[in-house]
């Protein structure tokens, strides 16, 4: 097969590499060097290629390449998995590159953000009433009958949907909160969730339960946990190119979950740390705007590579280049950001073979200051036990300081994570992804990976 490329303008330099290729699949990365704009360059390539990133499909159809369509030993859409695999019937879509063609350039992006996803941290330090909502009697004890109900059914966890976990009176309070979550100020914290009364399993139920009402919840890593558990297994967090930071107590650094919503309940607190942080995107842009122009310039572009850490499906590549943030591809055209620095830093095993490029100095840099300007800005808080507490991983990032345990025999810090998904046709954001309006958008899926809720880490 060859493949002609041709540069338009001077000192625009850069080569074509061959990552994998197989009697089906030819798998090809531009590393671009001193290309300003990707509209920049030209290139001849067969029509049945798709954009830079690219997969050269060889004997597999557009519609085969969608992501609603899972290719194993059989196909069939996401939306109707095999029951006998994925008991609600919906398989998590899992990490995929963006949509290159309609990615928007920095200058169609705003230079200032106006609305309610603009927030300050002086808007609530002191006024926890705006953002605090302790459940009441009534609504801990519909909470905790449903929860007995769903359990006497014998019903797997993993199928838990709001159709068998019916509440009449919060729920009504979960459809106006998602509303705030993914259009308002994007973070509400709960209180008063009885987790040091209840089991571990009754604190599964009742918590996903709740999250059903917010999105449909997602695999979260290559093990098929749709149940995730915030706790330090005694993983090192010096290899971050295969640890994930939540299993250690080391410091997480400012970042967005692949989820539209994320929700951590607090089981058990630790001895000193592990605080969280939350941000609005939306008022770190505005901010980088004034001061750093230059660094909000460089998000925009799709040069950051984002690790998988060996959480891939066959035919995958290792790695996601994408901006870190995007202009949603219609809706209301909001601002979207997808950050984590340790899945951009974990990279240096591709890039020192030359596989893709190492991270700049001005990469570098921009990291920096993004950190720097998310901690300036940000709102702390301390999750107690029986703390839930949602955010919108659209439109804010969060962080959480290191964190030290008790010793044994006191239980470690341990919070309960869900990931889930909205759908642009259940009032989620348009997003510039293959995926955006499936109903597991997201989320971390490795082949025919079933979906596990398992009641501690593992």
């Amino acid at each position: 097969m060859s493949t002609f490329v041709s540069c338009l303008g001077p000192g625009k330099q850069f080569h074509i590499s061959p990552i994998s290729q197989s009697s089906r699949r030819v798998v090809f990365e531009f590393n671009i060097y001193s290309l300003n704009h990707i509209s920049n360059f030209h290139t001849h390539i067969p029509s049945n290629t798709m954009a830079p990133g690219i997969l050269v499909e060889e004997a597999q159809s557009t519609a085969d390449a969608s992501p609603s369509v899972f290719k194993h030993k059989n196909a069939y859409r996401n939306q109707d998995a095999p029951r006998d695999i994925f008991p609600d019937g919906i398989r998590t879509s899992g990490q995929h590159p963006p949509l290159y063609d309609v990615l928007k350039p920095y200058s169609e992006f705003p230079k200032e953000i106006t609305g309610p996803t603009v927030w300050k941290r002086e808007d609530f330090v002191n006024n926890p009433e705006r953002w605090v909502h302790p459940f009441t009697d009534e609504e801990v004890q519909e909470l905790s009958d449903t929860a007995d109900a769903f359990i006497a059914s014998g019903t797997p966890l993993t199928g838990i949907s709001q159709e068998n976990f019916p509440l009449p009176k919060l729920g009504k309070v979960l459809t106006n909160l998602r509303d705030d979550l993914l259009n308002g100020k994007g973070f509400i914290l709960f209180k008063r969730f009885p987790a040091d009364v209840w089991g571990a399993e009754k604190n599964a139920v009742a918590y996903m339960g709740l999250g059903t009402y917010l999105g449909y919840f997602l695999s979260q890593n290559g093990r098929g946990h749709v149940l995730g558990h915030v706790k330090d297994v005694g993983d090192d967090p010096t290899q971050i190119h295969t640890v994930r930071i939540y299993r250690t107590t080391a410091r997480q650094f400012f970042h967005a979950d692949d989820g539209d919503i994320v929700g951590l309940l607090c089981v058990h607190r630790a001895q000193e740390g592990g605080e969280s942080d939350i941000v609005s995107v939306h008022h770190v842009w505005n901010t980088l705007q004034q001061e750093h122009p230059d660094v909000a310039e460089l998000l925009t572009k799709p040069i950051w590579y984002f690790d998988r850490k060996g959480e891939v499906s066959e035919g995958q590549q290792e790695w996601v280049r994408q901006p870190v943030v995007y202009l949603e591809n219609g809706g209301k055209g909001r601002l979207y950001c997808k950050w984590d620095p340790y899945y951009v830093k974990s990279l240096t095993r591709f890039s020192d073979k030359g596989l893709i490029p190492a991270l700049s100095e001005e990469q570098l840099r921009a990291m920096q200051i993004l950190e720097e300007t998310c901690q300036r800005l940000a709102l702390h808080m301390i999750l107690e036990v029986g703390d839930i507490q949602f955010l919108s991983n659209a439109h804010l990032l969060h962080a959480r300081t290191a964190y030290k345990d008790f010793a044994p025999p006191a239980p470690r810090r341990h919070l309960l994570r869900l990931w889930l998904a909205t759908p642009e046709s259940e009032g989620g954001w348009v997003l510039p992804m293959p995926d955006s309006d499936e109903k597991k958008r997201g989320g971390i899926q490795v082949n025919n990976t079933p979906p596990k809720a398992p009641l501690d880490a593992e």
